[in-house]
């Protein structure tokens, strides 16, 4: 686009970070240049907005009707490649484009001036009277820094009254500082760990990628505890010697815990962090950097991928296959797909790590689309944990009970050791389902299709999935009966009871996301297991991944079957991962590990590759499956949702859209049917699946089909492209 205004320029388009299928018409002031990216607030209605100059505009409004868009202070210009990757993800998505750029405009306080700060150094005077504590403040201030007077006190280990008895002399001067302190950079010499063959030679290789600044994905494939994180540090350290940045994708705020405390033991000082947890203050100040190329490293959630990095030069992201990385609210895309095509843009390369890849990166890397760097052994002593089956069908224990007699066993061996034991339950809460002994009536949602929960500890019934609770009744709400509300199957907190019961000395620890609420919680958990201040942890996912706990030996997975029969195509596959990354939590450290799985169906594949621990066989087999059905990787799938609180409004959108499908050679439309929660938050749910051979245009075809149907006000449509999971 032209950087030189003229008459002609001075119409441009502006994308503003609305629901809007595309740019609006606005005037820019003469001797704007009209850039693609330049940040203006643009009049909408009676207030203004900000947005991003798009294009020239369409042409669409009259002259003397349009309205002028103003630069910001400082003409803020986002950088190509981001407003590129925006474009590249509407298309490819079918997001509204504007909805892709609110995710990038998400600090729109970081568009404010900045307020300086008031700091002081060294003045003109001496104080006639100079005692210890102020010729501590002085002696500081000696290196020629500007410090705040919280700052001084703190530094020089005085009370602020001190510094302020200098500010009075003259001893002190006044200094105006910036509204944020420069982010500090991480030293990639700062304590270059030792690696071993395998790890050299990864790094090795992935260094020479990022000095040669130039697109490439490298699946980092390494078993639990082999040192993956350390490996691709190798690359971060690269693109610190060529003062390039680097994004660091992680799926949960959760796992920043030790990995935040990693990096600055590798690099001497902390990442600038960007997630939900952070304050609007500090994602100002991160947004601000990210811009001008300050934050050298940034870590972050799936959001982080829409910060306008300044010279991007290398993106990680860490356990690649988690399905968080997929964003299934609002603007609906995944993560770790669109890292690639941001990678692609910036050209610089891409690293994916997983001890477990999803399908779809193990088979790219087995066809070479992707470099495969393998880690086949742990790093150090340690070696991985013994993996071993009970069979619930010849181990059960005690009606009621849910640690069989061995796990039992295993238990008390374990914490007469003195050592650390897991026991992992993927189920919140005391149980998943409360009915009625008399009249068999389940205690359901009122607003979701959804089971609710027992919290016991809480006495809560809650349901996951809208968030609604209500006390527990003392009677049958359909057959009026009293204590007949039973509670049927195990969560974590009546695992834990029952652990209680038979190990009342042993501390114990329960993690999921009803007890751990935030990144402080989580991390005074971990930090308490580093410590050995708990002997057992019994957990949900939220402990699954990430984790290093040097003195854990023994990991009880309680029903290992749990998700391995959900009815969607990944759902083998993400009970494998789960599992698996589980069990990598014993033995990372010189003590031997054990794990132990309870299932009723030892023969199945999923539990055959988790005792033999061949993990390849389990993948060849997936390949097969997928490549028979004609699903992903080998095959494009796309979702229709349609939702609204008139029920027969959404499914009579269902069967017109479902009629209206164009027919295509090499696409089959499945449905409508309902969605597996027909009803959630109060609204009525049906899906529609598109299956396509791999090399269809599926988003033409949606587009070509979409835009021949109206629907009705009252229905919501969602796409999806790509689904990961058919709830």
């Amino acid at each position: 686009m032209p950087t030189q205004a003229t008459a002609e320029q001075e119409r441009v388009g502006v994308l503003l970070p609305l629901p809007l299928d595309g740019p609006y018409d606005y005037r820019l002031a003469r001797g704007v240049p009209a850039t693609r990216g330049l940040v203006v607030a643009a009049p909408l209605g009676p207030r203004q907005s900000l947005g991003v100059v798009w294009d020239k505009g369409q042409g669409t409004v009259d002259e003397n009707k349009l309205k002028t868009a103003t630069p910001l202070d400082g003409r803020p210009v986002l950088p190509a490649g981001l407003c590129d990757f925006i474009d590249w993800v509407a298309r490819y998505t079918l997001n509204l484009p504007g909805m892709v750029l609110a995710m990038a405009l998400r600090s729109r306080q970081a568009f404010e001036a900045e307020v300086p700060r008031i700091g002081y150094g060294r003045g003109s005077t001496t104080p006639a009277r100079m005692t210890p504590a102020r010729q501590r403040v002085l002696a500081l201030v000696a290196d020629g820094l500007a410090r705040s007077v919280p700052q001084l006190a703190e530094d020089a280990n005085v009370t602020p009254s001190v510094v302020r008895g200098l500010i009075e002399a003259g001893a002190l001067a006044e200094v105006e500082l910036p509204e944020f302190t420069p982010l500090p950079v991480p030293e990639p010499d700062f304590a270059a760990p030792a690696l071993n063959t395998e790890q050299g030679l990864a790094a090795h290789l992935l260094r020479g990628a990022v000095a040669g600044h130039h697109f490439g994905v490298s699946l980092l494939d390494g078993v639990t505890g082999s040192g993956k994180t350390e490996t691709y540090f190798e690359a971060v350290a690269e693109a610190l010697c060529h003062g390039r940045q680097t994004l660091i994708l992680l799926p949960e705020i959760a796992l920043t815990v030790q990995f935040l405390d990693r990096f600055a033991e590798r690099f001497g000082v902390r990442p600038a962090e960007w997630h939900s947890d952070v304050s609007q203050r500090e994602r100002r100040r991160v947004w601000r950097a990210v811009m001008k190329g300050e934050a050298r490293v940034v870590v972050g959630a799936r959001s982080a991928l829409f910060l306008p990095f300044a010279s991007l030069g290398l993106i990680v992201v860490d356990e690649e296959h988690e399905q968080a990385y997929k964003q299934e609210d609002g603007a609906i895309y995944h993560a770790r797909d669109m890292a690639v095509v941001r990678g692609r843009i910036e050209n610089c390369p891409v690293v994916l790590a997983s001890a477990t890849p999803s399908l779809e990166s193990y088979v790219n890397a087995a066809s070479g689309r992707y470099a495969h760097l393998k880690l086949l052994r742990r790093h150090g002593a340690a070696v991985l944990p013994q993996v071993s089956l009970i069979d619930m069908r010849d181990a059960r224990g005690e009606p009621g009970t849910f640690l069989s007699p061995p796990l039992r066993q295993a238990l008390a061996t374990t914490l007469a050791a003195g050592e650390q034991a897991m026991l992992f339950l993927n189920r919140r809460g005391y149980a998943p389902l409360t009915l009625c002994a008399a009249c068999g009536h389940k205690m359901i949602c009122r607003d979701c299709s959804a089971w609710l929960v027992e919290h016991r500890y809480r006495k809560r019934l809650v349901c996951h999935h809208c968030g609604f609770e209500t006390g527990l009744p003392q009677q049958c709400p359909q057959c009026g009966e009293s204590g007949t509300l039973t509670a049927c199957g195990p969560g974590v907190e009546r695992v834990a009871e029952e652990f209680r019961s038979v190990f009342p000395e042993a501390r114990v620890a329960i993690a999921s996301s009803d007890t751990m609420t935030g990144p402080v919680e989580t991390q005074a958990a971990i930090r308490a297991m580093v410590k050995r201040e708990i002997d057992v942890l019994i957990g949900t996912q939220i402990v699954a991944k990430g984790h290093h706990f040097p003195q854990l030996t023994l990991v009880g997975v309680v029903d290992a079957d749990l998700g391995g029969s959900d009815g969607d195509l990944r759902a083998r596959e993400r009970t494998f991962q789960l599992l698996h990354q589980v069990a990598g939590r014993a033995g990372r450290a010189e003590k031997p590990g054990l794990v132990l799985m309870q299932t009723r169906n030892p023969d199945d594949a999923v539990m055959h590759a988790l005792a033999s621990s061949d993990r390849d066989a389990f993948y060849e087999q997936e390949r097969q499956f997928r490549q028979a059905t004609q699903s992903p990787p080998f095959g494009r799938l796309a979702a229709i949702i349609l939702s609204g609180h008139d029920g027969e409004a959404v499914r009579k959108a269902g069967r017109d859209l479902a009629r209206a499908a164009p027919a295509s050679r090499g696409i089959k439309v499945w449905g409508p049917t309902p969605a597996f929660y027909s009803l959630l938050r109060g609204q009525t749910r049906e899906r529609l699946l598109v299956q396509a051979e791999r090399m269809v245009d599926v988003q033409a075809y949606l587009r070509t089909w979409l835009a021949g149907v109206t629907i009705a006000r009252s229905v919501r449509l969602t796409v999806d492209v790509d689904p990961v999971s058919f709830f």
